[in-house]
């Protein structure tokens, strides 16, 4: 494995601005959320509209994966986000979630998610997560994905690989009638191939006018994700795999989860709809 030392918070900037005249989800400004009350299934039009959102999304994190390499901040990237979905109409969902202070989350080498892009450096051989969420039309559209900077390890690279892979698996899986709990049966099972941890305190989740609905999407085999797939259900699949535990600890920051024996991990996710034969993505550039 990688021999990089271990990540140490840097220095956050200041919140970057949105124009005034692009939509703010209800939650900006507040402690929490208001918790959402409406349905799983999605109308036609409200799929459409999360599709134009999951598309920006997607593109915005294209951009800034763009600008990856050695001595980039991940504040640097930041703003390349930022940037990006302000210049299309887009709110970045995560700016002023629950106090989150940036447009997206960068989480490298041992994070596992949310960290807080800063003054962090990032160096030859890291692995870096970029979290990119987009809200327009009164919906939002999140994915994720691991990327490589400069000359990573052969551990870290097949770490990744077979992240994306899982997340690829599982996707395939979706099927209406089935319980939700076949998701994480398919991810656990493919990652138990290569001794891999699969985290289980952060999950998928529904999506919609609401960033996290409340329903659920577990990486693991649950048998309590009794919940049955539905055409018009849309939530996101976002496998978190390590390279050890899946145990973690979180920085003072509240936000920075890393795994706890400090081994590297990788993320992968899209925003789904199901359909009546599988599943479409609605996170695609």
């Amino acid at each position: 494995m990688s021999g990089q030392s271990l990540l140490v918070p840097g220095e956050i900037t200041p919140v970057r601005s949105v124009p005034g005249n692009i939509r703010r989800p209800e939650y900006v400004g507040k402690p929490a959320p208001t918790p959402y009350t409406g349905p799983e299934v999605q109308d036609t039009d409200t799929v459409e509209r999360m599709r134009i959102a999951g598309r920006i999304a997607a593109q915005a994190m294209e951009e800034a994966a763009k600008h990856i390499a050695p001595g980039v901040t991940t504040d640097q990237l930041d703003k390349v986000a930022h940037d990006f979905m302000v210049d299309h109409g887009a709110y970045p969902s995560t700016l002023g979630y629950r106090g989150f202070p940036k447009s997206l989350c960068t989480s490298l080498n041992e994070v596992i998610c949310h960290g807080i892009p800063d003054s962090t450096v990032l160096r030859d051989g890291d692995i870096v997560n970029l979290d990119v969420t987009a809200y327009i039309n009164g919906v939002h559209g999140d994915n994720n994905a691991t990327y490589l900077c400069g000359d990573v390890d052969e551990e870290s690279r097949l770490l990744v690989e077979r992240t994306r892979e899982s997340l690829n698996r599982a996707i395939k899986a979706v099927r209406p009638g089935r319980q939700i709990s076949v998701i994480g049966r398919v991810i656990e099972s493919y990652a138990k191939r290569f001794g891999y941890g699969v985290v289980r305190d952060f999950t998928g989740h529904g999506i919609n006018t609401s960033f996290h609905s409340g329903l659920i999407i577990p990486h693991y085999d649950s048998p309590h994700a009794t919940t049955v797939m539905q055409p018009g259900m849309t939530f996101t699949i976002e496998p978190m795999l390590t390279l050890g535990t899946h145990e973690y600890d979180l920085w003072e920051d509240g936000w920075t989860v890393v795994t706890k024996d400090r081994k590297r991990t990788a993320q992968f996710e899209h925003t789904l709809v199901v359909t009546e034969t599988g599943a479409e993505i609605l996170t695609l550039p």
